[in-house]
This record gives structure tokens, C-alpha cells and sequence, in this order.
């Protein structure tokens, strides 16, 4: 199947989920000159786009019957399943040689089945998970994990590079969300670490601005900790990533490693501790709640310290 380069003011452009990240990278690509027709579950969410020019359409079916090239970005697997595969999902509504790029973090078998349902319509599909948070959607530094055909890949770069900084093909459908799960693996044994070291620094008495200081700029460095330490100092857990969609993700990390035959038990610590974050009530904060668990195991009230 041939494709078509993707390019402002000539490519029509389709976006579904306008979410934490979801409206700060459909904004960058109405920046850069694309028309947009944008579609949420909850209408209001998606006002600022209007505002600025955006089409508004009644369904997934009817933002792909508009655009050329339509971005999701939803939420949960069963999310992604019914916005482009069922009865008025996207690919009811693509033409031939359109292209479906799934942004969420989802399971690695579901990107495979999408590109072949696509094929079938002689439609393109990319999986193309994101990492970097709210943060990282507004500046547009998103790290942008990529499975799909190398031509669609390239014709698409114009979009991703309104969004992100890394920009990084990995293989075949798939693959994308696969690369997205090493990800994920990384942050949630990472988030223990930096959860655990503030609250040592705090019952060591030490002050936790002038702590992070030392720590953030050494080997024990990380995006989390420097991003993500101040905020937890700061007592603000607002969502830059949900704790039940980070519970999500690691579930489908463990069970791609179950099925590769591989042991976790770092990723498993994890995932058990952030289910008893949200069964605290803590589900829809930032996974930088982790904080609030952990701290209620050593029976501190980090809120009030």
C-alpha cells in the first residue's frame, strides 16, 4: 500500500481522547497548521480545541469518514478495542490509504490485531505509545515509541515531531507497545526508589529541598526524581499519569512476561504496592501518590509532616 506524506494544511487530521495528555498534543499539531476533527467520550474536555478551530464529530466512525490520518489516545485496551475496531469505530469510517495511530499504552497483541483488521481495508496502522507525562505533552518533548511500516513511519514524522523530542521506530505492529512496557518496567521499580529515599530523608530529619539538591544531580538521578520529587515535596499529587492507568500498564507488562516465561519480581513488588494505593482511594492522583502508601506503611501522615 502506498502512503501519503503527512502535511500541514493539506492533511486532514482526526484525534480521539483529549485527556491529561491527549489536548496538549492535538493543540501542537493545530499549531503547525493541520485542520482537525476531534471526537471525546466527554464532550467539554475537548472545548479548547474547538475554540481554536477544531471540528467537532459525533463519533470515532465519523472523525475518521473526515480525516486522513486519525490519532487515539483513550485510555484501557477495551477503550482502544471499541474507538477502532467496533461497529462505529474508526476503521468502520477510513478510507483506503488512510492511517490509524494508537498513542495509548496497550497490549502489544491488540496492536498486531488492529494493523491486521486495517490491512484488511487497505488502511495503515501505527502503534505509537508516549512517555513523558503531562509535562512532556505540553512541551512537546514526548518520547514516542513506534510499531508500524517504515514508510508510514516517515510519513508521519511530521506530526510526532510537533509532539515529541525522541522519536524512535523499534520493528513491526507491536512493537511499540512492547518498547512501552520497558518503559514502564523501569519507572514503576524507579518510583519505589524515589518514594523510599524521601521518606527516609524525612524521618532522617533532613530537609527534602536541600537533599534533592545532592541527590538528583549524581548517579541516583532520574526524570522521576527530578520532575516528580519536588511535586512530592510539594504535596501535590495531581496526575501528570493516573495511578489506575500506571496499574493498567504494569498488568500488561506482567502478563507479556508470564507469557515470555520471565520473572519480575521488582515490576510484581511494585504493582501490588499501587494497588494498595488506589484501594486507599488514590487511583485518579498522579503514580507519584506512591508516596502516600508507602509513608502509611511506616504510619507517617505524609500530608501533615
Amino acid at each position: 500500500m502506498a502512503v501519503r506524506k503527512v502535511v500541514p494544511g493539506e492533511t486532514r487530521i482526526g484525534w480521539i481522547g483529549t485527556g491529561v495528555m491527549g489536548l496538549s498534543m492535538c493543540e501542537h499539531l493545530l499549531d503547525a497548521g493541520f485542520a482537525a476533527t476531534v471526537f471525546n467520550r466527554t464532550p467539554e474536555r475537548a472545548q479548547p480545541l474547538l475554540d481554536r478551530g477544531a471540528q467537532w464529530a459525533e463519533s470515532p466512525k465519523a472523525v475518521a469518514e473526515a480525516s486522513d490520518v486519525v490519532f487515539t489516545i483513550v485510555g484501557y485496551p477495551s477503550d482502544v478495542r471499541e474507538v477502532i475496531l467496533e461497529r462505529d469505530g474508526v476503521l468502520a469510517g477510513c478510507k483506503a490509504g488512510g492511517i490509524v495511530v494508537d498513542m495509548n499504552t496497550s497490549e502489544p497483541s491488540l496492536a498486531v490485531e488492529i494493523a491486521a483488521r486495517a490491512a484488511e481495508k487497505g488502511v495503515h496502522s501505527v502503534d505509537a505509545p508516549v512517555s513523558g507525562g503531562d509535562v512532556g505533552a505540553r512541551e512537546a518533548r514526548l518520547s514516542i515509541m513506534i510499531g508500524g511500516d517504515a514508510d508510514v513511519v516517515d510519513a508521519l514524522r511530521p506530526c510526532f515531531e510537533r509532539m515529541g523530542k525522541t522519536i524512535v521506530r523499534q520493528g513491526g505492529p507491536g512493537s511499540g507497545q512492547h518498547a512501552k512496557m520497558v518503559n514502564q518496567t523501569l519507572i514503576a521499580s524507579g518510583m519505589v526508589g524515589v518514594c523510599e529515599a524521601l521518606l527516609y530523608a524525612f524521618k532522617a530529619g533532613l530537609d527534602l529541598d536541600t537533599v534533592l539538591q545532592s541527590v538528583a544531580s549524581g548517579a541516583a538521578g532520574s526524570w522521576s526524581l527530578s520532575n516528580l520529587g519536588p511535586r512530592i515535596i510539594q504535596n501535590n499529587f495531581d496526575p501528570g499519569f493516573f495511578v489506575d492507568h500506571f496499574i493498567k500498564d504494569m498488568g500488561i507488562a506482567l502478563d507479556e512476561a508470564k507469557r515470555m516465561g520471565l520473572s519480575l519480581p521488582g515490576l510484581a513488588l511494585a504493582h501490588q504496592l499501587y494497588l494498595a494505593l488506589a484501594a486507599q482511594g488514590h487511583g485518579r492522583k498522579g503514580t507519584h501518590a506512591l508516596q502516600l502508601a508507602l509513608a502509611s506503611l511506616s504510619n507517617v501522615d505524609w500530608r501533615e509532616r
